[in-house]
């Protein structure tokens, strides 16, 4: 078992949105694997974050990706830092992951630089968004089978984006 698509970016390019949205244009289920380390553990990630750190997170992230790339066939959302983890990177390979990219004023108008996010709290959330955006960008590329640019497009023609360039992958 294998998903569809797989779906990566960072903060406000739209994974939940768009990866709902193309499962449905598929015929196929979504899953998120942010939602699924808040439902294995009953606690929100911005409570993981504050109360155990940001590599617990990540540990727990690690195993929903593993568990939901072995279980999982339809359209597969994972968290915006999902890829930094090499392990994960490698579980990647092959698969077809789709990087949803934002530009700086696109992203940060979209998640409202919230605090909400844990990684984005503190006293400028839009240089640690940046600065985010600059560590990540290259990891994201690096594993995705597909890129689409997001910053222009309606959720509709991002969806029409991805499933035209996933067809011409699989050929």
């Amino acid at each position: 078992m294998s998903p569809r698509a797989i779906v990566i970016g960072p903060p406000g390019a739209g994974k939940s949105t768009i990866g709902r949205l193309l499962a449905d244009r598929l015929g196929v289920t979504f899953r998120d694997t942010d939602a699924d380390v808040v439902e294995a553990t009953g606690r929100e990630i911005s409570d993981i974050f504050a109360n155990d750190g940001e590599p617990a997170f990540r540990e727990l992230e690690e195993r929903a990706v593993d568990t939901a790339l072995h279980e999982h066939d339809g359209v597969l959302s994972l968290g915006g830092g999902a890829v930094l983890s090499e392990l994960t990177r490698k579980r990647l390979h092959g698969h077809p992951v789709v990087f949803l990219s934002v530009g700086l004023a696109e992203g940060a108008r979209r998640v409202g630089l919230s605090t909400a996010r844990p990684l984005l709290a503190g006293v400028n959330p839009r240089a640690t968004f940046k600065a985010l955006l600059d560590e990540r960008l290259p990891v994201y590329r690096s594993v995705a089978a597909v890129e689409v640019a997001t910053d222009e497009l309606g959720p509709g023609q991002v969806v029409d984006r991805i499933v035209a360039d996933l067809a011409a992958l699989s050929g």
